[in-house]
């Protein structure tokens, strides 16, 4: 069968705002992005704007043969029924997701967690390029994350393997995670992380009017006032730096993974990132290869989702 001829797959990124939905072929090339907000979360209008979206994108198939779609959903999915069994984001419980979506658009459907169709998307055409064992960590407002081993993405009996944001690291004198537990890794080492190390740091740094605005700047807007030099940011970013490397080193020991990328909106992943982390992961590394393991910046960005969506629907047919 020649590439021409080989079925492509609609991916779709689905979050808590916005839904993308893009074809995607075998290659894992992705066609053109159709995106909309979402201002409601109630089910039935969540699914009337994922499917103008992928409408859209199937009418950029043009003749070409559709296996499906594929979806990446925040929350705790059951990848066989495609329940969404719970949703923080959309606060849902038990929504049959792919069931609704297949019934409005005539399509088998897969639906899969948003973090786990982006650790395919990079495993497979992205970061994890030519590993059989890797990891990936998405930061942003919590740390999502994936595993493959083996060359398989682990999903697990209950669906959820690869939350790693919620193993304690600080369970004694860390912050409150939102699961209601302290000192989870995401607690401490997500965007949110970062912030709140800005405002606990806030006595040490009286004249420092970050305590007051960094929810406000968000946290692009520190780790740029951390380069420049400020040394309430710079303290900051340093301690979330020490966090984050104790997480990455913990699964490290548990996973022993060869290649571990990071993405989302906080990672930046470039020297200013790497240079202090990677030899602090290694430190702390010590019932594992210290030099076994590389961490690497995430490289599909935020197609990763949608691609990996995709390449998990046509490796289901």
């Amino acid at each position: 069968m020649s590439g021409s001829e080989q079925p492509i797959a609609v991916g779709v990124d689905l979050g808590g705002s916005h839904v993308m939905a893009a074809t995607v072929d075998a290659q894992g090339k992705i066609g053109s992005r159709h995106e909309t907000d979402l201002v409601d979360h109630d089910p039935a209008k969540v699914v009337s704007a994922l499917a103008g979206c992928v409408k859209l994108a199937l009418a950029d198939a043009k003749g070409r043969s559709v296996a499906g779609i594929g979806i990446g959903s925040p929350g705790r999915i059951d990848a066989r029924s495609g329940i969404v069994r719970y949703s923080p984001n959309f606060e849902w419980h038990d929504v049959p997701l792919g069931a609704l979506v297949a019934t409005a658009l005539g399509q088998r459907v897969h639906v899969i967690n948003d973090a786990r169709a982006a650790t395919l998307g990079e495993y497979a055409f992205g970061a994890g390029r030519g590993t059989r064992d890797f990891l990936m960590l998405t930061l942003g407002t919590g740390i999502g994350g994936g595993i493959v081993m083996n060359g398989e993405l682990l999903l697990g009996s209950g669906w959820t393997t690869g939350e790693v944001g919620h193993h304690q690291i600080r369970a004694h004198d860390g912050f409150v995670c939102a699961c209601g537990k302290i000192g989870c890794f995401e607690a401490q080492a997500s965007g949110t992380g970062l912030l709140r190390h800005v405002v606990a740091l806030g006595p040490s740094f009286p004249r420092s009017k970050l305590t007051y605005k960094a929810r406000k700047l968000g946290t692009k807007a520190i780790r740029k006032m951390a380069e420049e030099g400020d040394q309430h940011a710079r303290t900051a970013w340093d301690r979330w730096i020490d966090d984050l490397a104790l997480g990455i080193a913990n699964l490290v020991t548990i996973l022993n993974p060869e290649r571990i990328a990071l993405g989302g909106g906080v990672s930046g992943a470039d020297a200013f990132m790497l240079d202090p982390l990677v030899p602090r992961v290694r430190a702390l590394t010590t019932m594992a290869d210290p030099n076994g393991f590389e961490i690497v910046t995430a490289t599909l960005e935020n197609d990763a989702g949608a691609i990996g969506a995709a390449t998990y629907m046509l490796r289901q047919t």
